[in-house]
């Protein structure tokens, strides 16, 4: 049991800080090993893995409970309903990135307005945001 893990050196290991480990064990996410009487909690090296899996399935955009969704897919081989789930995820990218670009699109025509407008008549940006 040498290569067992502290919590703080799981989440160096991992990355990540004390805390997410916590928060990721309440979450269902990661087990929680018992504690000895007198002892600390020791985990198995490879939950370092585990939480770096959680790390970047977060950074493309899944949340925590379609994170757990595709942990339990994985165990069950389950590529087909994780392709599912992942074509689901860029579609919700697409359709948000379309929607940030609009926006963007909005600002950039109401910024250009402030830079070329009359500053005797009120700011356009205002002007937009006050209308029914």
């Amino acid at each position: 049991m040498d290569a067992a893990l502290t919590i703080g050196k799981l989440a160096k290991a991992a990355g990540v800080n004390i805390e997410t480990i916590r928060y990721y064990q309440r979450r269902g996410l990661l087990d929680e090993p018992p504690k000895p009487s007198g002892g600390h909690r020791r985990y198995a090296p490879d939950q370092a893995k585990r939480v770096r899996f959680i790390r970047r399935a977060q950074a493309l955009g899944f949340t925590l409970d379609e994170v757990g969704t595709l942990l339990t897919l994985d165990s069950v081989c389950g590529c087909a309903e994780t392709r599912t789930l992942a074509a689901r995820k860029r579609d919700l990218i697409e359709r948000k990135m379309a929607d940030l670009t609009a926006m963007h699109q909005v600002l950039g025509e109401l910024v250009h307005q402030c830079d070329v407008g009359d500053t005797a008549r009120p700011c356009p940006i205002i002007d937009v945001l006050e209308r029914d």
